[in-house]
């Protein structure tokens, strides 16, 4: 069960006790993203996140790393689509080094000039990595095919052009803006004490007051999908097909994930099975399903040789096909429940994946969530529960990309 409460500025703290861990992970989740930024804005969310790691006015970025390797606790952070968490693991007894760490991170970093334009630089090198990474740019062009011009097409890196740009006067107003107490959650998993931790959190985030605007999502009203293909002189052809998926708060999330698994979740599933280990077409091809507030996505892909593309986009609509006509199998049906639910269960077995899952789903959904609903509700799930999925969403009409030498008369739908 998580514990919750409030702080005297309106931050939100959960809380969930685990006595026989030994160690805790404490995460602050701010509601920053690229879904919440203009195109004007692209990528600050992650600008930000990296800047808060550049020194504070306490201690240098060597000193961040050092003290917590003192400890032998891990300090790290990200940014997603709809929220940036900012997160470190330590014993139970290193908690209170580990919260006062975090919060001089987010309420005193120094932001300085030269770290900003060394910082910039980084990015940008990031930013190219992403362009070398075939499969990390698919995923961004086919974002923007689903997606059109919703902010969540827009990458999290940003743009190159956009990021080399940006000063930092626009980095701190943006941070301004969406760093607040009420859009931040204070989340903890593992070993603690109450008292303590209600103390230590007003201690060192209790006074944090600053200005910002509330900001409402933009719901994504469905467009006609796209096709986008990119040439890139690569030795594999890297394929995406994306169609309409489910919210976080729809209860089809759990058929869903079981069609997940049995198409393409592991080896074991059809897509993997037909053309990997039968075709010896692909060596990766895999699903998966994507959650937002409002929206989500259901995502198929392949890297195939240029000579082999086209027979490998065939029989990946071929296999949709029979899955939408055929449905699934008793045997296929109750193997892909059951390893849901293992996997589930598994992932909660370390005190950073429980602080994940409470931390964004308070953040995201206004509530923790609750291991044993979820439990009860990939249990509740049928063989006709994924069906009806399996029409809703494959009946749709879909977004695709490619990327490699020879895409420009591949066809994809």
């Amino acid at each position: 069960m998580c514990e919750e409460f409030v702080l005297s500025n309106g931050l939100r703290v959960v809380a969930e006790y685990i006595p026989h861990f030994p160690s805790v992970t404490v995460g602050l989740w701010i509601g920053a993203g690229s879904m919440y930024e203009t195109p004007e804005e692209n990528g600050l969310s992650h600008f930000v996140e990296h800047m808060l790691f550049k020194g504070t006015e306490s201690r240098t970025t060597r000193q961040i790393a050092v003290e917590m390797d003192a400890i032998g606790g891990q300090v790290n952070a990200f940014t997603a689509k709809e929220c940036t968490c900012y997160y470190a693991k330590v014993i139970a007894e290193h908690l209170p080094r580990a919260m006062e760490l975090l919060s001089d991170l987010l309420l005193n970093a120094k932001m300085d000039e030269a770290e900003f334009e060394k910082e910039k630089s980084v990015i940008l090198e990031e930013i190219a990595m992403c362009e070398d990474t075939p499969e990390d740019l698919v995923s961004d062009l086919l974002a923007e095919a689903y997606f059109g011009d919703h902010p969540l097409s827009r990458p999290i890196l940003g743009h190159h052009d956009q990021i080399a740009s940006v000063t930092r006067e626009a980095l701190m107003k943006f941070r301004q803006k969406h760093y607040r107490p009420d859009n931040t959650v204070l989340a903890i998993a593992g070993q603690y004490d109450r008292k303590e931790l209600e103390m230590l959190a007003e201690k060192y985030l209790g006074g944090w007051q600053a200005e910002g605007q509330p900001q409402e999502l933009e719901l994504f009203v469905p467009q006609e999908p796209r096709v986008i293909k990119r040439k890139k002189d690569i030795e594999q052809v890297h394929i995406c097909l994306q169609y309409p998926g489910v919210a976080q708060v729809d209860d089809d999330l759990y058929p869903m994930s079981v069609m997940n698994n049995l198409f393409g979740g592991g080896m074991s599933s059809r897509l993997f099975q037909r053309i990997r280990e039968e075709m010896g077409a692909v060596y990766s091809v895999y699903s998966f399903p994507s959650t937002y507030t409002h929206c989500g996505t259901m995502t198929v892909y392949a890297g195939t040789s240029p000579d082999m593309a086209q027979k490998v986009v065939n029989e990946l609509h071929e296999e949709i096909h029979k899955l939408v006509e055929g449905g699934v199998t008793d045997e296929e049906f109750d193997m892909a429940k059951e390893q849901l639910k293992v996997s589930y269960v598994l992932g909660l077995e370390s005190s950073s994946s429980r602080m994940s899952s409470i931390g964004r789903s308070k953040l995201l959904q206004g509530h923790p969530v609750d291991p044993q609903e979820v439990i009860r509700k990939i249990e509740a799930v049928t063989k006709a529960d994924v069906e009806r999925v399996i029409r809703n969403i494959f009946t749709k009409p879909c977004a695709a990309a490619a990327v490699g030498r020879s895409v420009d008369d591949l066809e994809l739908l």
